[in-house]
């Protein structure tokens, strides 16, 4: 078997097994090179510290990245015909993928969330009410492939080495009746049960706040114990990863500036409740 057979064998089995197979052929073929990880690192844009995460499987190259460095060590396409194999399994979309592998290994998730329940919150009837909703031809199976996805993002916060999440959601979350009533209340009381078993911190941004930064804008801020901290934020059709220290440190000031102008924990939860009620009386006059 060849080398980029193997690499196909170990991408069908872990995706960690694989990105660790990965980050180790990177460390040969730059040592095989006389190329540091610093010297590399200039030659591919970003530091000689982010070749040293992708050579320990902390973190993964986009794409631009892994094609030059296919292009400086003359690999004749190896690590982006890796890169393509292992995103293209991925449960998610292409821009999220880092994004998710990211968020498994993070110790704390403060996330924004101005107009749908974030991901990892999500039920399964609420989730599947979005995927019909951006997708309404889409294959069954394919709708399956992509609630398995999601519902195995919500375990994260399910295990007992769970990282520390702080969300606000903006009122507009709980006010639209995604997949209806019964669905809504499902959602609401399931947000509420978290909260209630300390598993996370839930404030609610009312419509009475009025204005507030990054409106519109979903924001998601990551901390780990062996990399930087990162902000995801995501448009239409795309998805960005930023860490760079001064657009990090913006970002955590414009979350602390929407989570100052929250209800508190204890009034959101109370607003939480109320709206999961709210939407059990419709179901049952409707």
């Amino acid at each position: 078997m060849g080398l980029s057979e193997g690499w196909l064998a170990l991408a069908n089995g872990s995706r960690q097994a694989a990105w660790e197979f990965f980050g180790a052929e990177l460390k040969r073929r730059r040592e095989d090179a006389g190329i540091t990880q610093v010297e590399l690192g200039a030659r591919v844009f970003v530091s000689g510290g982010y070749i040293g995460q992708f050579e320990q499987a902390i973190r993964k190259p986009q794409l631009d990245v892994a094609q030059r460095i296919d292009e400086t060590l003359q690999t004749d396409g190896i690590f982006e015909r890796l890169w393509r194999k292992l995103i293209k399994e991925q449960p998610f979309t292409e821009y999220f993928a880092h994004a998710a592998e990211l968020e498994r290994r993070a110790t704390e998730i403060c996330e924004f969330a101005p107009a749908v329940v974030p991901g990892i919150l999500q039920t399964r009837d609420y989730a599947l009410a979005m995927f019909l909703a951006n997708k309404p031809l889409a294959a069954e199976e394919y709708i399956q492939e992509l609630l398995k996805g999601r519902m195995d993002r919500t375990q994260l916060l399910k295990g007992t080495t769970r990282p520390v999440y702080w969300a606000v959601l903006h009122e507009t979350v709980l006010r639209v009746p995604v997949g209806g009533p019964m669905a809504m209340a499902e959602q609401l009381d399931h947000i509420a049960r978290f909260v209630r078993e300390r598993k996370a911190v839930l404030q609610v941004l009312p419509f009475a706040a009025g204005a507030h930064p990054d409106m519109g804008k979903l924001m998601w801020l990551m901390e780990f114990e062996d990399a930087p901290p990162t902000v995801y934020t995501e448009g239409v059709l795309s998805g960005s990863l930023l860490d760079d220290p001064a657009v990090v440190k913006q970002a955590r000031a414009s979350y602390d500036l929407i989570r100052a102008a929250a209800l508190s924990p204890e009034a959101s939860l109370a607003l939480i409740e109320s709206a999961a009620e709210d939407y059990r009386r419709c179901a049952t006059t409707t």
